[in-house]
């Protein structure tokens, strides 16, 4: 890959419990071996909005329902833009980025209080900038992402019930629909082995890579 070639950017969702981190660092191994340089990433991320957001999903900070969605873009243009390790300046050195969460988030968090037309609204400055090359959405039974959530935290976010998670998913999927125009979205079977699924993402995403 020339130095030239700007990375691939992969976005992982799914409801949580899906087994998005375990996918992550699958992935960006067979992505290092097959010699692609990779950097992982999350959001919300580590800085002070990120910071809030996540105080904010755990219960630690009381907020607005309103003003959760323009925070997720405010955290996600930082994410993009920052010099020297935001997304754009990580694709532009050729690295390939993975991410868990990324373009979908805001609408799985907010819609279930908001207008799913605003929330994508919110999300336009965003997406004009980095459109993920694809999102690969697991896809799980909230029976299952819920045990998995109880089996494997020390707590569970605010929203985390089997109510709300099948909600979550069902706001993904609407999300999908609609954007599907502008969006490259693979859903995939997630209630198998984590390495049956790590082989079936790594096929889906080596023909969307650029060759070595």
């Amino acid at each position: 890959m020339t130095q030239q070639t700007r990375g691939c950017f992969f976005a992982l969702e799914g409801i949580d419990g899906s087994g998005k981190s375990t996918q992550l660092a699958l992935l960006a191994g067979a992505l290092e071996r097959a010699g692609y340089p990779c950097s992982t990433t999350c959001e919300p991320t580590g800085g002070p909005v990120g910071t809030l957001l996540r105080q904010v999903l755990t219960g630690q900070v009381t907020c607005d329902s309103r003003v959760v969605a323009p925070l997720f873009v405010a955290d996600r243009l930082d994410h993009l833009l920052r010099p020297g390790d935001g997304l754009l300046a990580t694709l532009d050195r050729g690295v390939t980025v993975v991410s868990d969460r990324y373009y979908f988030s805001s609408y799985a968090y907010q819609s279930v209080d908001l207008p799913l037309e605003w929330v994508i609204e919110a999300n336009r400055p965003c997406a004009h900038l980095l459109r993920p090359t694809a999102t690969l959405f697991l896809d799980v039974d909230p029976a299952l992402a819920l045990d998995r959530i109880a089996r494997g935290r020390d707590h569970t976010e605010l929203f985390e019930t089997r109510e709300r998670l099948e909600r979550t998913r069902e706001q993904y999927f609407r999300a999908f629909e609609r954007e599907r125009d502008r969006e490259r979205v693979l859903i995939l079977p997630g209630d198998r082995p984590p390495e049956e699924l790590a082989r079936d993402i790594w096929a889906q995403v080596l023909p969307l890579l650029p060759q070595p």
